[in-house]
């Protein structure tokens, strides 16, 4: 299996053969610390070339033993190791108390605290120490120069372009001192490194140095991020650099405490996780101390404190009446005053006018009494009490199916009506479109007020910006949450200004997001705010297969009408030449459903029936052609990955010299250039994690017989449910598939979020 099959960047740039064999005693079996076991399904999450469908990992990307601190090391028996990583625990809390430095001092927090200074100072883009703008023959001279620094080390040049993006145009100097700094380019590896620091230190490059061992901690940390970790336990951290050859980990992480590449953060833990922990004494509750990478630690602790600035902001509206009474009284007293002459009283009334004009109108803010109102016209009672929950709360949480979707549609319909400045906001265009369908505003032609939350940040669509900077709206519902990974969630609540209410809408039992992170997840773990569970249910046997899967149980169902077929293989040659024969000629003729409504759907991009196999087989049979653009040739289906966790989906229209021409759904074109046409991926079929947020009249998903460590109960409910219309399942994994449904829910990850609510909001829900 190839570097790119098991979740490291497609064609790694930097092989083994560059001299980048690992030392003895770091050769040793990497585990899933090391994002080896499992990083596929992270990279498939990222658009990269993960290998979910060669067994090599699971949904998120971890094994049910990834890391933990018991796992065999160079040290000793559990009881001594786990005495060894609670000392090095209190030595790196110790930091932040006695620590040298800024960076030292700032290095730890209790939960929900936010770390002060924890970063080292920031290099300059050009990495002189000066903000100077680099020139264009400046840039030229760095890639020149850090070229030449790579191939003395027997990397090759193709990453200088890289390097100095990252390092800025002091890159060669930089990997110079620091050789294993390569490490943060894209798709080098360990070994890698260890290399290209032997081509440029010689025999001097040993495993135990300092440098080796901070980037080996950092890159653990951006390991698990691909995994969807915000953060990781430190035994964890000190197993993986253990395996990896590090002769003193606890040194290499207080190293990386000091030098702000990791923030450590203390836990108190409660619940199940306490009791696991042996945490019996109520006076003093057992802790855990968690590494984190500066940038999540810090989305982390600015998305707790959105949350819990929109709550404590909050100031719901009051009845009519009232309002009405008040502003009689005034004017009765304002009448009972009329000494002023009919001149002054003129002159009062044109500054009046003058200031009504300049002074902007108060947003609308609709009383208990209108709320209740409008509940009662709400088309059920799961749409009832979501409005009334919004009346009283500035964030509130909603979970359903995708019948429920439209319950969120009745509340934005509502708010409108009401007078609120209201929005939607969805993860995809074809959920745009779908959810706009659903939410037409009330006695007027124009279009629902619904947006994908990229068009809403970005300012491409929406309700614009107030003069302060943040969304000029009352009320933003966001569909499909649970794929908002803590940084894009934290961008999201910095837009919302103080008392705006949020509604984040979702299915909990999806897939988790693409990146870091189980934002939803923890809220609804939190019981910060009201969480309104739909009873709509998703009708049909597709509903009902799903239902089954959600709860843990996959058990036919009726289907008189094909709605589901379950076929069996022998092996993935079988299952693709089956879902490619279902694609093109079984669904359309028994079906009337067209070949470019239906999708195929598999774990990963590679092994025998990936993405690779599914789309050339596909190509063969629906658009023969020899590639002559890139690969593509013009009706050739075509994802398009710009960003981890966004895909869409076009169609090649022709192209030339200027590049790839592509055309999406909604009409709009794009030429993609020819450097960048070698990402775009055909799109016939596609992974799970790409297909998220959509929906086709038919999908078949295919499960290879080398899938097994990568299902879940979480990839197969969301896998089922992407079909309207049909469902077939072309299943090779034999018992694999219904134990995954079964007995693995969801692959755990390892987030701050919940405790940081702990501290800063009250469980009140």
């Amino acid at each position: 299996m190839t570097d790119a099959e098991n979740g490291a960047p497609e064609e790694s740039p930097m092989s083994p053969d560059t001299g980048g064999a690992v030392p003895a005693q770091a050769s040793a079996e990497p585990g899933p610390a090391d994002a080896e076991a499992g990083a596929d399904a992270g990279a498939e999450a990222a658009g990269t070339d993960g290998d979910a469908g060669s067994g090599s990992g699971s949904a998120d990307g971890e094994s049910a033993d990834a890391g933990s601190p018991d796992a065999a090391g160079p040290g000793g028996d559990a009881a001594d190791r786990a005495a060894a990583v609670a000392a090095l625990a209190e030595r790196v809390r110790s930091v932040g108390r006695s620590g040298p430095g800024d960076a030292a001092s700032s290095s730890v927090s209790s939960p929900g605290s936010a770390p002060e200074d924890a970063a080292a100072p920031a290099t300059p883009a050009d990495g002189t120490g000066t903000d100077r703008v680099v020139t264009d023959e400046q840039r030229a001279q760095a890639l020149r120069a850090t070229a030449e620094v790579l191939g003395a080390g027997g990397a090759p040049a193709e990453l200088a372009a890289a390097a100095v993006s990252l390092f800025g145009d002091g890159a060669a100097e930089q990997l110079r001192e620091d050789p294993w700094a390569v490490l943060s380019l894209p798709g080098v590896r360990p070994e890698h490194a260890d290399g290209f620091a032997r081509g440029l230190l010689g025999p001097a490059a040993g495993p135990g140095d300092p440098r080796r061992a901070q980037a080996l901690v950092g890159w653990l940390l951006e390991q698990a991020a691909l995994r969807g970790h915000s953060a990781l336990e430190i035994g964890e951290v000190t197993a993986g650099l253990e395996r990896l050859g590090v002769p003193d980990s606890a040194a290499a992480v207080q190293a990386a405490v000091l030098d702000g590449r990791a923030m450590p953060f203390q836990e108190e833990l409660t619940g199940a996780e306490a009791h696991a922990a042996g945490g019996d004494d109520e006076d003093e509750p057992p802790t855990r101390t968690l590494l984190a990478l500066e940038r999540l630690a810090l989305a982390e602790e600015s998305l707790a404190d959105g949350l819990v600035r929109l709550m404590s902001t909050f100031v719901p509206g009051e009845d009519q009446e009232e309002s009405a009474e008040e502003a009689s009284a005034e004017a009765a007293e304002e009448n009972a005053t009329d000494d002023a002459t009919d001149e002054d009283a003129a002159d009062d009334a044109e500054d009046a006018e003058d200031a009504a004009d300049a002074t902007p109108q108060a947003p609308a803010a609709p009383g208990p009494a209108a709320w209740e109102a409008a509940a009662e016209a709400a088309p059920s009672s799961s749409a009832a009490a979501l409005v009334r929950a919004a009346a009283g709360s500035a964030l509130v949480l909603h979970t359903g199916g995708e019948a429920a979707r439209a319950e969120p549609a009745a509340l934005l319909a509502t708010a409108t009506g009401l007078g609120l400045r209201a929005w939607a906001a969805t993860w995809t265009d074809h959920g745009r479109a779908a959810f706009a369908a659903l939410a037409p505003l009330p006695d007027t032609p124009a279009p629902a007020p619904v947006a994908t939350l990229a068009e809403l940040l970005a300012g491409a669509a929406g309700p614009g910006r107030s003069p302060d900077g943040t969304l000029a709206l009352d009320l933003l519902v966001v569909l499909d949450a649970p794929l908002l990974d803590v940084e894009l969630a934290a961008t999201l609540l910095e837009s919302l200004a103080d008392g705006t209410r949020l509604v984040l809408s979702g299915d909990p039992g999806q897939l988790w997001s693409a990146g870091p992170g189980r934002f939803f997840a923890d809220l609804l773990t939190a019981k910060v705010c009201p969480a309104v569970a739909s009873r709509t249910p998703d009708f049909g046997p597709i509903g009902e297969l799903v239902s089954g899967v959600g709860i843990g149980e996959l058990q036919p169902v009726e289907a008189p009408d094909k709605e589901v077929v379950i076929l069996t293989a022998k092996d993935s040659g079988e299952a693709v030449h089956r879902a490619v024969q279902l694609l093109t000629d079984s669904i359309p003729r028994a079906l009337g459903i067209p070949s470019e409504q239906v999708v195929l759907l598999t774990p990963g991009h590679g092994g025998g029936a990936g993405t690779r196999a599914l789309n050339a087989a596909a190509k063969a049979r629906l658009n023969p052609g020899p590639g002559r653009f890139a690969g593509f040739d013009p009706g050739d289906r075509v994802a398009d990955s710009p960003a981890p966790g966004h895909t869409r989906l076009a169609r090649v229209v022709d192209g030339d010299a200027a590049g790839l021409h592509l055309e999406y759904p909604d009409g709009t074109r794009r030429t993609v250039a020819p450097a960048d046409a070698q990402k775009l991926r055909h799109g016939w079929a596609l992974t799970v994690h790409q297909a998220v947020g959509r929906h086709w009249p038919g999908a078949v998903v295919v499960v290879p017989d080398d899938a097994a460590p990568a299902l879940s109960r979480q990839w197969v409910y969301t896998a089922f449910g992407r079909g309207e219309r049909h469902l077939s399942v072309v299943h090779a994994a034999g018992p694999a598939l219904p134990q995954a449904v079964a007995e693995r829910p969801a692959a755990p990850r390892t987030t701050r979020l919940r405790a940081i609510l702990a501290e800063n909001a009250a469980q009140e829900y």
